[in-house]
């Protein structure tokens, strides 16, 4: 991630480390809080969690008008700790996950695309950051 322009988002997780990696790994929960607004939804997910594994997220506006396929390589997992992916168009990813006190801070960089605003992009990543905040919050 040297040579591209990237973002950081983060956000405390009041939950343990534990609950936030199920959460934010596990398919049937990927479905829940993946999206950045509330007319937008994940109607499929899939995830192979391993290095040189492949995941896959369905991102659709609720009313059918557009949407697009997320998904990529994870070049990196360590349990409770990280995950790194590259996406289906070479850009990198890096999360990590740092254990607190009953909390987890979640630190997530990436690569800028070329498309959006590096402001919209942040503001897109961090609020689906967000949205699985709240998500993992409710469900203690």
């Amino acid at each position: 991630m040297k040579d591209k322009q990237t973002i950081t988002i983060k956000a405390t997780v009041n939950a343990p480390v534990e609950m936030v990696w199920r959460y934010w790994t596990e398919p049937e929960h990927i479905r829940k809080w993946n999206s950045a607004s509330e007319d937008w939804h994940t109607p499929h997910a899939e995830n192979d969690l391993r290095v040189g594994g492949k995941f896959l997220s369905r991102m659709e506006a609720k009313d059918g008008s557009f949407g697009f396929d997320f998904g990529g390589i994870y070049d990196k997992v360590e349990l409770y700790k990280v995950i790194a992916y590259t996406l289906g168009d070479g850009r990198k990813v890096e999360i990590s996950f740092s254990r607190g006190d009953n909390k987890t801070e979640i630190v997530e960089t990436f690569e800028a695309e070329s498309v959006n605003s590096i402001e919209m992009q942040q503001s897109g990543w961090q609020a689906i950051l967000d949205n699985f905040k709240k998500y993992t919050e409710k469900q203690k």
